[in-house]
């Protein structure tokens, strides 16, 4: 199983999970034509993908969801809660499917275990995914954890985690009190030390890959989001990766592995 981000922030999200012959897009954030290109980057075509995924409705994450899918013949994956916010733009979809938060499910060769987040959306999930052999978490758009998240994001071998803010950069930031307020909540984003506190509770005994995303470009960097994980773990921030808004992370590979802990040395690359 592999992985690959064509870009995470606020202006913009969607993630790739590829097993065997299966590549599944996990929201679509960009217009049509910046998603094709970026899709191209990463050496695939719109053809490619056999479904696409929705963790909730706000605009970084479904922008060109229905466009996509009704261009390319694509299935539209989401929560009751995320489709009724999308009512106008699912004319025409070739197929719709409702997720329910807390059943698994299987799209060919990869098994999906959605479920529920704190967010300021109406239905708002996030996902595991499994080849059968390895597990891949994705946690982002998240307010505050829970013991439910922390037990399904346990024991992944590789793990997309938000790390929004810097809270102390927000807090001198020019944004208005009102948002930053919305983004501080048990409703809002993960700052950095959030996602250390929820890294910190989970078992990452066979992790292979962790990468910091929804990274705010105004409020926080990526060397103190990796750094703040890179205490947890006990290893260096360059054995880590993030995701940024241009240009996401390139392709990251599960490799077979035992149960051991990792050799998490400085020898990664940065994105």
């Amino acid at each position: 199983m592999r992985f690959t981000s064509l870009g995470s922030g606020s202006e913009g999200n969607a993630l790739i999970v590829a097993a065997d012959n299966t590549h599944l897009m996990l929201d679509c954030g960009f217009g049509l034509r910046e998603t094709e290109q970026r899709l191209a980057r990463r050496g695939l075509l719109p053809s490619d993908i056999n479904a696409v995924l929705l963790t909730h409705e706000h605009g970084d994450h479904v922008a060109g969801a229905a466009k996509f899918c009704r261009r390319h013949g694509i299935a539209l994956w989401a929560t009751h809660g995320t489709l009724s916010n999308l009512r106008c733009q699912q004319d025409h979809l070739p197929a719709v499917q409702i997720i329910d938060s807390h059943q698994p499910f299987s799209i060919r060769d990869i098994e999906i275990f959605p479920f529920p987040v704190p967010h300021d959306a109406r239905e708002p999930v996030q996902f595991c995914f499994s080849d059968g052999k390895h597990k891949l978490g994705v946690l982002t758009d998240t307010g505050s954890p829970t013991l439910h998240i922390t037990q399904q994001l346990s024991g992944c071998d590789a793990l997309v985690l938000e790390c929004n803010h810097d809270a102390e950069m927000l807090m001198r930031s020019k944004y208005p009190a009102s948002l930053k307020q919305r983004i501080t909540s048990q409703f809002g984003h993960l700052s950095n030390d959030e996602a250390a506190t929820l890294l910190a509770n989970i078992d990452t005994s066979r992790l292979q890959h962790l990468v910091a995303a929804h990274l705010s470009q105004q409020n926080n960097t990526p060397e103190k989001a990796l750094t703040c994980l890179a205490n947890v773990l006990g290893c260096q921030p360059a054995w880590l990766a993030y995701a940024d808004q241009s240009h996401g992370f390139d392709w990251l590979d599960i490799q077979p592995t035992g149960t051991g802990q990792p050799d998490r040395q400085p020898d990664r690359f940065m994105k």
